[in-house]
């Protein structure tokens, strides 16, 4: 101001002066991520090696075809503008807080939307960047959650799904527009699907789909004996109660290990036989293998369009009601979904949650388990009658067949329906071929049960008498002790019984029950008939509650 200008009044001056405070303090970028520098795996490697188990001996933990680092690009620009400082401010709105908890946070002005996507993306961020801490749970953040929250506060009213703005993460067999959809595997590296049937249902209802998770590749479907949790692209995912100490289960890996690490509000996982109810176990959470046919699979990387099935992972059952009503719905794509039921209600069972008056039956070979029996005097306590019995005598016979005959003709016709024109193979034998390649990177464990696949020589009609006997065999499984005894449903332990429910159909409802001398964690399975869930999740709701038996993990 080196000429005096007599129209430049002192208010006008006041207020050029305010707006120079205003912008000079307002919080300016300074947040910088770190960089992942790969390390020598030799010592961890060791480690695991002392465990006993075929299923723990890591042969590598990190991946060979992806750059961690290239993950961090997508969040680099996302949390410019948010720090530690930030993410000590909103813990206790966040961590650990069900969805209706964070939900009431954001109602009170104490959150936002984009504050709530930013605490999960950088605490991700934060410990996957830990040599001591990082579990390979997540293979690829979503570029475009930020400003989708951002979105999310501009929009919210109390008329919204509770699903609405809460972040969500995803298996990386599931369709996300804009980012890969691997399945794990280097031959996918390039397949950018549009969004599964599900994922559209979640974005309709406001939910935003944060990042995506590891799994056991091809959905613990390529390899024979081999670790659960590995996959080319994700590496060797490890378990937050236990690293490379406490098995992570399969093949819905990441999606367990991510919500026990508090990386989002829920996850989604997929299941043709265990592989909700199996890492959810592992890793203290509620996970729901729903009634195939209640969600669709389309969008979704197969195994079985016989047995497949996405389903909700959490840290509680109501949030795990939110989860399932959100994705719910019939996909003219999927005929599985057709004529589902649409009138079934799932959030506000939770409240209504009892156990008294039902009649569950316990398997009496599992009264063993010392965490399984203290659950059944539990329920009792609370009300529920306990009937031991003993199942009829079944083999699933030809599951491996069916599994081969399905994928045999079902990934191919993914890809022909869903997957980008980028990628290049075009069936299982496509894919060994690729990974052969390449094998020390790609496929360090082989690929047994992709040979079986296409070594697999059956009829579709025979293929179709396969089906029938194991879906028969199945609900005989369940039906006879239910039908005899007059049971609700029956009591089982992890996944111990998912192979049944998976060739009945039935959908099972697994609920931290505690933790072994070891730390390892256990989970009671409620089974019940075909679209029962709202009744799974009722007694879910009322175990839960009586036993709080779920802890955090330890530095988690």
């Amino acid at each position: 101001f080196t000429k005096y200008n007599p129209r430049f009044t002192v208010k006008k001056l006041s207020f050029l002066l305010l707006f120079i405070v205003v912008v000079s303090c307002k919080k300016q970028p300074t947040t910088t991520l770190p960089t992942w520098e790969r390390y020598d795996q030799a010592q961890q490697l060791a480690e695991s090696q002392k465990n006993e188990s075929a299923r723990m001996k890591y042969q590598l933990i990190q991946s060979r075809v992806r750059d961690r680092n290239e993950i961090w690009q997508a969040a680099s620009t996302q949390l410019q503008d948010f720090d530690e400082e930030d993410y000590a401010t909103f813990y206790p709105l966040i961590y650990n807080r069900d969805i209706p908890s964070i939900q009431k946070a954001i109602s009170d002005r104490k959150l936002t939307y984009k504050q709530l996507t930013q605490w999960y993306m950088f605490r991700i961020v934060k410990f996957e960047s830990d040599v001591d801490k990082f579990t390979n749970s997540i293979i690829t953040i979503n570029p475009n959650a930020v400003a989708e929250a951002i979105e999310r506060d501009k929009n919210r009213n109390n008329e919204n799904h509770p699903v609405f703005g809460m972040p969500i993460i995803i298996k990386d067999n599931i369709g996300l527009k804009g980012t890969a959809t691997t399945a794990g595997a280097a031959a996918f590296l390039d397949n950018y699907a549009d969004d599964a049937f599900i994922v559209s249902r979640i974005k309709e209802k406001g939910g935003i789909i944060l990042a995506k998770s590891n799994l056991s590749e091809w959905a613990n479907f390529l390899c024979g004996v081999c670790p659960n949790g590995y996959s080319a692209v994700g590496g060797q995912t490890l378990n937050a109660y236990g690293r490379k100490k406490i098995d992570t289960g399969g093949s819905s890996s990441g999606s367990g290990v991510s919500m026990a690490a508090n990386y989002a509000a829920a996850a989604v996982g997929t299941e043709t036989s265990g592989s909700i109810l199996s890492p959810s176990s592992q890793s203290s959470l509620v996970g729901l293998k729903p009634t195939v046919g209640l969600l669709s699979r389309g969008g979704i990387v197969p195994i079985s369009s016989t047995l497949d099935t996405p389903g909700p992972m959490t840290r509680n059952v109501t949030d795990n009601a939110i989860l399932l009503d959100a994705m719910s719905g019939e996909d003219p794509k999927d005929v599985a979904t057709k004529n589902n039921p649409k009138e079934k209600i799932y959030i506000e069972t939770v409240t209504e949650g009892t156990l008294k008056g039902f009649r569950f039956g316990a398997f009496k070979n599992f009264m063993d388990n010392e965490l399984y029996k203290a659950s059944i005097e539990k329920i009792k306590a609370q009300g529920g009658e306990i009937i031991e019995f003993e199942p009829p005598k079944i083999e699933l016979e030809k599951f491996l067949t069916l599994l081969n005959g399905d994928m045999f003709v079902d990934l191919p016709e993914y890809i022909k329906s869903y997957a980008s024109a980028k990628v290049s193979v075009k069936n299982n034998a496509d894919v060994m071929t690729f990974n052969l390649q390449d094998s020390t990177a790609r496929s360090p464990y082989g690929q047994a049960r992709f040979e079986g696949v296409v070594n697999e020589n059956i009829s579709k009609a025979e293929l179709d008498v396969v089906r029938y006997f194991l879906h028969t065999e199945g609900k005989r499984y369940f039906n006879t002790p239910m039908d005899s005894l007059n049971l609700d449903a029956v009591l089982s332990i992890n996944n111990y019984s998912a192979g049944f429910a998976a060739a009945a159909k039935y959908p099972a409802l697994t609920i931290p029950m505690g933790y072994n001398k070891d730390g390892v964690p256990f989970g009671i399975t409620f089974i019940s008939r075909a679209f029962e869930e709202p009744k799974l999740l009722r007694w879910g709701y009322a175990f839960e509650q009586a036993t709080k038996a779920r802890k955090v993990p330890a530095g988690y």
